[in-house]
């Protein structure tokens, strides 16, 4: 779309459409073509410097008024929410102090994120009431809303959780399928570093005659076996489905047959986009919308083993791993706490940033099925991010390890509302 306008004023633009044309006429051979290509080169370098966030589009987080902050009633205990902080704590340690986030207009720099969160945990272990704590962290600590998918605060959550696998390092007749690690022909290419304007956007590529292309995709892994013999296998699964799954979710534990369990977590992609398996069985009616869940798509694949793997590769994008020492790792490079790590927009949201959440939570029976949905709200910090996780209206939880993380990750798709909070700056105390 860019690109098309900026050739359509190169039309209308008499000026600039006569130099062209100039350039044409008084030169001549690869000399008058190469200068041609530099002209209009340089006019779109230069529309891009020009355009702006569209007319009516609010920008990812907004100021809320002290009346509208909700109760900042949270429903976890105290010490996984001091060990979240904590591993953020760690993130902004590795960083430079004068690397800086954007809260609305407000900027702070990784000093001032650190001493926002230093001065969190100051309060949470002042001998105060709850109430009196939450009154205190109005007081010190500006809140902003996500503006969600239509600007009205409308923030689609789902979850995600580390499941425990069987698995082995070699492979046999029931365990035959891979989990990879990052080929040596994956490349990413860093826009940012040749224009500023496409700072966080990246590519994932493989050269091939000197041009780089588009990785493989998940049928070209699966089905086309194009990594087979390349040495790049981290550890068999028994399950295609299972091996599927971890790829959504981007880290498991793993349980060895000698005992022993390793951690694997997400290292890189192919950079294909993800797309929804749910919704291509919808889609073809072989689901229905109550139907869909981890459980159900489950369900549906192992009593089809013959669609499987064309069904599977209808989502292209796939997951390369790594092997971690302690716990699931976020793209933060700290470990993930469950139910205060959330994964949002990296591009849009301050990573490592102290947020709150409401929204709603399942409630199950004894048999581990689903009862009800009750309303909950708790502190998360922003420690990770995901390839279906894009734009202002879209956060994923995690929620753990257990069988009660899988039933909830597996059936959360609510909306609910995600603030983000740090401290006032001086002049607005």
């Amino acid at each position: 779309m860019f690109y098309r306008y900026c050739f359509s004023a190169i039309i209308v633009i008499p000026g600039r459409l006569s130099l062209a044309f100039t350039v044409r006429r008084v030169l001549s051979g690869k000399f008058r073509a190469f200068l041609l290509v530099v002209f209009i080169l340089s006019f779109l370098w230069s529309c891009a410097g020009i355009i702006e966030r569209p007319v009516g589009i609010p920008p990812p987080l907004m100021t809320i008024e002290p009346s509208d902050i909700p109760p900042l009633e949270d429903d976890l205990d105290r010490a996984s929410l001091t060990t979240a902080i904590e591993r953020s704590l760690e993130y902004y340690e590795r960083l430079p102090e004068d690397e800086l986030y954007r809260f609305g207009d407000t900027v702070y720099t990784v000093g001032e994120m650190k001493e926002s969160l230093l001065q969190f945990m100051g309060i949470l272990e002042m001998p105060l009431s709850d109430e009196m704590k939450r009154d205190l962290i109005k007081e010190t600590f500006s809140l902003y809303r996500a503006s969600g998918k239509t600007g009205s605060g409308d923030v689609l959550f789902t979850g995600y959780y580390a499941p425990v696998l069987e698995g082995s390092v070699e492979k046999t007749s029931c365990y035959r399928y891979p989990l990879y690690r990052t080929p040596d022909d994956h490349v990413v290419i860093n826009l940012g570093k040749f224009k500023s304007s496409y700072e966080g956007e990246r590519i994932i590529a493989r050269i091939v005659d000197r041009e780089a292309v588009p990785y493989y995709t998940r049928k070209d892994i699966d089905i086309d076996k194009c990594l087979n013999e390349r040495g790049l296998e981290i550890v068999w699964l028994a399950d295609p489905v299972d091996v599927f799954f971890l790829h959504i979710q981007g880290s498991g534990i793993i349980h060895l047959r000698d005992g022993s369990y390793i951690n694997v977590s997400y290292e890189q992609s192919n950079g294909h986009p993800y797309r929804s398996v749910g919704r291509l069985l919808m889609d073809e009616r072989k689901l229905s919308i109550g139907e869909v869940s981890m459980r159900g798509i489950k369900e549906y694949l192992n009593e089809h083993p013959e669609e499987m793997l064309d069904i599977l590769g209808h989502n292209e994008s796939y997951v390369f791993f790594r092997i971690v020492e302690s716990g699931p790792v976020g793209s933060l490079n700290v470990p993930v706490t469950g139910g205060r790590t959330i994964a949002t927009d990296a591009k849009l949201f301050p990573r490592g940033a102290l947020a709150f959440i409401r929204v709603r939570k399942p409630v199950l029976d004894t048999d581990g099925n689903i009862e009800s949905w009750i309303s909950f709200s708790r502190f998360v910090l922003n420690q990770d991010t995901g390839g279906a996780i894009k734009g202002p209206g879209r956060v994923d939880l995690y929620c753990g390890e257990d069988e009660y993380a899988e039933v909830m990750a597996g059936h959360m798709n609510e909306e609910g509302d995600l603030y983000f909070l740090v401290t006032k700056k001086a002049k607005n105390r």
